[in-house]
């Protein structure tokens, strides 16, 4: 779902390009850094890079496929404060559509050598919901109880955007091999009804990340893209409380709205303080905007500080 990999330049995020940002983590007070990718495990620089970070005090998580947790695990429990893998479905859906031959039996590997080295490390599964397994949701849920996962959440294929390395959106050939039928919905819905029914502790315990409610709005995002009903915004804060780093510098207030500077002339904290960024979170409103009715990864956070960007208080309270 993410064509990240498929880039020309192949550019990973490097210490030239953090060293200059330190200064900014520090001034915003910056509390959790997330190294998404592609996958961060492949940066030669890596070690380098989350050494520095940590000395920030900024929680660092890792999002990963989890081919390389076992070759890297002494590194990764050392650099990281928890790791989240993608989890496509059960072993036979997860390897077909990671297109890699035994990718299940990798990652549980590579969770069994992190668990070795540090027990206590919280590991968590993100699945993205598409037609390959959205006929299987209690499948990945019990697949990831099996691989000793601390917790799992789910979220809506992105068709649409040009997020992750989408240059263009995808052509409909395209959508129509990720995204679901009018028939694929409905058998959705009933899969998610019947994981409320049979997983009902694990949402009270919060071993699944989503309310019920949350989890039914994936069904209202593949109706939406139907044209079946009509798209309605999550509850985000996003560009309030938090910013997405290219690797070439380039800096958005989430993963889906245009670039509202670029660090190779300016600094963080002056990008998310400039007239250009006030002026887009003024004029933001999340429940009309069509980027945001489209938007299948929002956040909605809830930390007790929050970075002091200077219009702050013009923000969603959502």
């Amino acid at each position: 779902m993410c064509d990240i990999w498929k880039s020309e330049t192949n550019r990973p995020f490097s210490l030239a390009l953090l060293r200059p940002l330190l200064h900014s983590i520090r001034e915003l007070k910056v509390r959790w850094i997330v190294l998404s990718g592609g996958e961060p495990l492949l940066n030669p620089e890596l070690p380098e890079l989350c050494s520095l970070l940590k000395k920030e005090g900024a929680r660092l998580s890792l999002l990963t496929t989890g081919l390389l947790l076992a070759r890297r695990a002494e590194e990764i429990v050392r650099s990281f404060d928890d790791i989240i893998v993608s989890l496509d479905g059960p072993q036979p859906i997860h390897d077909r559509v990671r297109q890699v031959r035994g990718a299940f039996a990798v990652m549980q590997d590579g969770i069994a050598a992190i668990r070795r080295r540090r027990p206590s490390m919280r590991i968590t599964a993100r699945t993205t919901v598409q037609k390959a397994n959205h006929a299987n949701l209690r499948q990945t849920v019990a697949a990831a109880k099996a691989l000793g996962l601390d917790r799992i959440s789910f979220l809506a294929a992105d068709l649409t955007s040009e997020a992750f390395n989408h240059t263009i959106p995808w052509s409909e050939t395209r959508q129509a091999q990720v995204g679901l039928s009018v028939e694929e919905v409905e058998a959705l819905a009933d899969e998610i009804e019947a994981v409320v029914v049979e997983f009902r502790d694990e949402f009270q315990k919060g071993y699944i990340a989503e309310t019920p409610e949350k989890l039914r709005r994936i069904v209202c995002h593949f109706r939406a893209h139907l044209g079946l009903e009509q798209p309605t915004s999550p509850r985000c804060n996003a560009p309030w409380v938090s910013a997405v780093i290219e690797t070439d510098g380039l800096v958005r207030p989430c993963f889906f709205h245009k670039a509202i500077g670029t660090l190779q002339s300016a600094s963080l904290t002056q990008i998310l303080n400039s007239e250009q960024a006030g002026s887009f979170r003024a004029q933001l409103d999340i429940d009309s905007n069509p980027v945001c009715q489209r938007c299948v990864c929002s956040l909605n956070y809830r930390g007790v500080d929050v970075p002091s960007f200077t219009d702050l208080s013009q923000g969603s309270s959502e």
